[in-house]
């Protein structure tokens, strides 16, 4: 029987992508998000391309009534998720201090809140099994202070590194993955155009490549998934990195 990957944020950006690999790969998909239409669109292409099965969830993962709706999809046993990615977010101005507040609640409710249940409802059911992948999308942030984003992105790692140590001799991993700047429409959705990130040429990455980097790392069981070789390095340079200067440098690019 083919495995089934259960994916939030998946109509776009890494989400489609990790679509794409893992249907490349004989998964069938339960693609999550808002965008009904790009959600259809996605499922047409790769079932024509790949004839897995796909089922289209257009949910609005803060919106409690509709987000349990997915919980109760990553609890059903009769139809078991093997992998979990936990892909959805958005990004905010850095300028905390000039944010609306309830802007703010909601990117930490989405970030934070919305992964915890999904992963407490994907336990009980993988852990019965005796097997399952969890996937917490995060970001390089996570080793950077960069406003809330890089606060909620450490609490995802965080808590990846302990589920993947407390779950993993059970048969269920736990891997939070943490790209560096990617080439997707996540800034553009912050009305940043592409050119006006503020980022140096050197340091974007493409979707295909960090989601490969990362379906390899999650095949390996590992805690955490920095990939490519650049965004490693910098990662391990970060412990030894003033916490004033880790500050100022996590205030450039957008």
């Amino acid at each position: 029987m083919s495995k089934t990957a259960l994916i939030t944020g998946a109509s776009s950006g890494l989400g489609a992508e990790f679509a794409r690999q893992l249907a490349q790969r004989g998964a069938n998909l339960v693609l999550v998000a808002r965008d009904h239409p790009a959600l259809e669109s996605l499922a047409t292409r790769l079932r024509s391309a790949h004839g897995v099965n796909v089922e289209v969830m257009a949910i609005d993962l803060l919106k409690t009534h509709q987000r349990e709706k997915v919980e109760r999809r990553v609890a059903d046993t009769d139809h078991p998720i093997e992998i979990l990615i936990n892909n959805a977010g958005f990004g905010l101005p850095l300028e905390f201090d000039k944010n609306d507040i309830e802007d703010e609640v909601r990117h930490l409710d989405l970030h934070v809140e919305v992964p915890m249940r999904l992963t407490h409802a994907a336990l009980g059911a993988m852990l019965e099994r005796g097997h399952g992948r969890i996937v917490n999308v995060a970001s390089v942030a996570a080793y950077t202070p960069r406003s809330t984003y890089g606060a909620c992105k450490r609490w995802l790692v965080s808590f990846s590194q302990w589920a993947n140590g407390a779950y993993a001799r059970r048969g269920v991993t736990v891997t939070a993955v943490c790209p560096g700047f990617t080439h997707t429409n996540f800034h553009e959705r912050m009305g940043l155009a592409p050119g006006n990130e503020g980022v140096a040429g050197w340091m974007w990455l493409d979707a295909d490549r960090v989601v490969g980097d990362a379906l390899r790392d999650v095949a390996r069981g590992k805690a955490v998934s920095v990939p490519s070789k650049r965004y490693s390095l910098l990662v391990a340079l970060t412990r030894f990195v003033p916490a004033v200067l880790a500050a100022r440098v996590g205030e450039s690019g957008r």
